[in-house]
């Protein structure tokens, strides 16, 4: 212990390192959920060494991108590791941005004084996702510029110089050469900066408010730990876990280069994203987005944006205990729920348009089976979900008027997945050659959208009752 103790301090003596500005963490933030920020950065740093190693072979021409990557798999030492690992880092970026998110909505730390944190956070999400889009293209294989040239494609329907001025900011004048070169410029370039000046930022406040107490709460003698040796020591090994679980996977599971892109190989392939866009993907593709109607997924999806940007601007109660947000707690599980869905749904059906009843089945579907177990949920933990507070209690008689919002928009989802399933069930019904497991199916959604209709009525009745003070 002693030997330790003086390797330390010499360590210390000759860097400075419990001289840093970072502040002493508390002992409960050592937690693998409280790290998912730097194990993103960590992502993020493998990126740019593997990105390094890359550029010493990669040539972002039209003609070269294509054979340059290849050959750094098939005849570099270790290349084939190091285009492989580039790869799942930028996976790994990804899924760690999106678990960050929902471990920060479902703790509910984005409240006073972190409203800010949480607007840079979900504006470094978009930049990863932007390194995403920009990368794919860069090996031109037939896989990435289909999917490219559709995602490019979308801006065109844009009204007024919007779409147009989005187009050339992205691929350029339209040539494949001037959308090449301005991906791998934006991938090299202008996203690391950007992220850069977003993590700085995010550290800055980090570092002013601190980690978010949990929410069983914090004991009144909650040990601090200095940064250097504890905290410092925490995050190598952390970290050193996270790396080599990234180089197992690179080691089993290698990078394979789809074939070259050419307009003759692009004939025969049905374009598709990448995982991580396969639920836009999906949206896209629903009856009523076709053609013109694709204006409208473009609007809906920016205003989905938009309204997870503005949280903490409009969840502003003091609670964040789960068993406390009925409300933002179902609408979250709802929205995890639906991007499963539509990923997997997008994974299984590419290149079909979606009829629009079989979208608004599926969608709400999932939100009403979604929303009866989050009802199961409340129900055991904290008593009825639909059951206003007993009369005489004024806070309780609150938090029942706190609910009508919800149980209004669940009323309205269960009416329209009712308006959906019950003539479609009963046009299966009197179709000789109907499909039993469809029929069942919609049998089942639409008599439970029915039952839970008539409690949320039953409840809306009795909470507006509490409002205007009947007995």
């Amino acid at each position: 212990m002693v030997q330790h103790r003086e390797i330390v301090d010499w360590v210390d003596n000759r860097l400075g390192l419990t001289a840093a500005v970072l502040k002493p963490v508390p002992e409960y933030s050592l937690d693998p959920l409280y790290w998912l920020g730097a194990l993103m950065v960590m992502a993020f740093l493998i990126q740019g060494i593997t990105g390094l190693l890359i550029l010493l072979y990669y040539v972002p021409t039209v003609d070269q991108a294509y054979v340059s990557t290849l050959f750094m798999i098939e005849h570099v030492p270790l290349g084939q590791l190091i285009q492989t690992l580039h790869l799942y880092s930028a996976y790994a970026m990804i899924l760690l941005a999106f678990m960050h998110l929902l471990r920060q909505y479902f703790a509910s730390v984005q409240k006073k004084p972190r409203e800010l944190m949480w607007v840079v956070g979900i504006l470094m999400g978009l930049v990863v996702l932007a390194f995403g889009l920009t990368g794919y293209l860069l090996p031109w294989t037939v896989v990435s510029k289909s999917a490219t040239d559709v995602a490019v494609g979308m801006l065109g329907f844009l009204p007024g110089q919007v779409g147009a001025s989005l187009r050339f900011l992205i691929a350029g004048s339209g040539s494949d050469a001037s959308e090449l070169t301005r991906f791998f410029v934006l991938h090299i370039v202008a996203l690391p900066a950007a992220l850069l000046v977003l993590l700085g930022l995010k550290m800055y406040m980090f570092e002013v408010h601190g980690a978010a107490e949990p929410l069983s709460g914090v004991k009144d003698k909650t040990r601090i730990l200095p940064w250097f040796p504890e905290a410092f020591l925490y995050l190598v090994m952390l970290s050193g876990v996270f790396v080599g679980l990234l180089l197992a996977a690179s080691v089993l599971f290698p990078l394979s280069l789809p074939p070259k892109f050419t307009p003759q190989t692009a004939a025969s392939y049905t374009p598709q994203p990448d995982w991580y866009f396969l639920w836009v993907y999906q949206i896209l593709k629903f009856s009523a987005f076709e053609g013109s109607g694709v204006i409208y997924a473009l609007t809906l999806i920016p205003l989905i944006l938009v309204v997870v940007l503005m949280l903490p601007f409009y969840d502003r109660g003091k609670a964040r205990r789960i068993s406390q947000r009925p409300t933002y707690v179902t609408i979250g599980m709802i929205a995890v729920a639906e991007l499963v869905v539509l990923t997997v749904w997008g994974y299984m059906t590419p290149g079909q348009v979606i009829p629009d009843s079989q979208a608004i089945m599926i969608i709400a579907g999932t939100a009403l089976i979604v929303s009866v177990f989050a009802w199961a949920f409340y129900r055991t933990r904290t008593g009825s979900f639909f059951k206003p507070a007993a009369n005489g209690s004024r806070v309780k008689s609150i938090a029942a008027l706190d609910r009508f919002p919800m149980l209004t928009a669940l009323f309205s989802l269960f009416l329209a997945v009712a308006c959906v399933t019950v003539p479609s069930s009963i046009r299966l019904l009197a179709s000789p050659g109907s499909h039993g497991l469809l029929l069942a199916s919609e049998s089942i959604l639409s008599a439970l959208s029915l039952y839970l209709m008539s409690r949320i009525l039953k409840s809306l009745v009795v909470i507006h009752s509490v409002e205007v003070g009947l007995p």
